[in-house]
């Protein structure tokens, strides 16, 4: 099968049938986006194309940009191209997107997570010929833990640090983590405080009428010592500036699928990591590759050489995709949190 439907360039992935890209880098005329974390959706491109579920954070952080929506499931044609886009899990409106041309079908993932979350759209597998999927976390020590395992760990690191005085401080990505963080505690352990970064983006997901529990926006003129007992929310780069210091005796944490790596939690030096990832685990990845039915898998942003290695030996025809996608990171300035 030849590689003519989608194509790499130093732009982004590129479609020539249909002539259009998705998730581009580089500016150009029309962008297909996956979702709106910053290192997929970029500003410049003359006209973008995503669901209607990731328009209104897409605005939010874009500004007035021509932006066209499509709905989950419906299919689109675009010069001699039909085109649909699928839950990815990964984020509210999150999408695969899955182009077709003269029986030939390829789908890109963007990021993707398959476990359901309560907050965003589950994951749903598309069939398809080619397969592009992400590894952020392609080896098998990356193994989620059950959702209401998780909510239990955060509720009682919560309601422990109430019973002792301090606030709790979490890190989360203003768009995705911090709301799922939000719909997984419990409000009467305490009020929740957030980042403006994080109140911003909760105000463009009500909006759009995403169920989340009340929170407080924390402001210059606001006694954070008042608030007794209180979880703030806030963007990882927030962690120990004079921003978090100001909340007087806390315990702060850290949200992250690299939270399952020792050293990486020693080297964020906060009190707690709690295991939260909206990407794929190591039997995510598996699996999801697995239902697409495809023979041929590009692996892009993560463990890409271990993980082609791994399909590679699974019987796939595998191939690395060099990309400017960042997936989760774990620097100051996160690709998943630029607001």
């Amino acid at each position: 099968m030849a590689e003519s439907l989608l194509s790499f360039t130093d732009r982004g992935i590129y479609c020539a049938a249909g002539d259009f890209f998705i998730d581009p880098w580089r500016p150009v005329d029309r962008a297909l986006i996956t979702h709106g974390h910053a290192d997929h959706s970029r500003p410049g491109m003359g006209r973008y194309l995503a669901t209607d579920a990731a328009a209104p954070v897409m605005r939010h952080r874009l500004g007035d940009i021509a932006i066209d929506t499509i709905a989950f499931g419906e299919r689109r044609q675009i010069n001699d191209v039909t085109v649909s886009f699928h839950p990815a899990g990964h984020v509210p409106g999150s999408a695969q997107i899955r182009v077709e041309h003269r029986g030939e079908v390829w789908v890109v993932s963007g990021d993707y997570k398959t476990t359901p979350d309560g907050l965003s759209e589950p994951f749903e597998p598309v069939r398809c010929h080619a397969f592009i999927s992400e590894c952020t976390f392609g080896l098998p020590v990356f193994k989620w833990a059950p959702e209401d395992d998780v909510r239990a760990e955060l509720n009682d690191w919560w309601r422990r640090n109430a019973a002792d005085g301090k606030t709790s401080i979490i890190g989360a990505y203003a768009l995705g983590k911090a709301q799922r963080l939000l719909t997984s505690v419990d409000p009467g352990i305490g009020p929740i405080l957030t980042h403006g970064a994080v109140e911003n983006t909760n105000a463009v997901m009500r909006h759009q009428g995403i169920a989340l529990p009340d929170t407080l926006r924390v402001t210059p003129d606001m006694d954070p010592k008042a608030q007794k007992g209180a979880l703030v929310v806030a963007p990882p780069s927030a962690l120990g500036t004079p921003w978090a210091r100001r909340f007087g005796p806390s315990s702060t944490a850290f949200a992250s699928g690299w939270m399952a790596m020792r050293g990486v939690r020693r080297r964020r030096a906060a009190d707690r990591g709690f295991v939260i990832s909206d990407h794929a685990d190591w039997p995510g990845l598996n699996a999801a590759i697995a239902e697409t039915g495809a023979e041929r898998i590009f692996v892009t942003h993560g463990y890409t050489s271990i993980f082609r290695r791994w399909l590679e030996s699974q019987g796939y025809d595998a191939a690395i995709v060099e990309t400017e996608y960042e997936g989760e990171s774990l620097d100051a300035a996160e690709p998943e949190d630029a607001a």
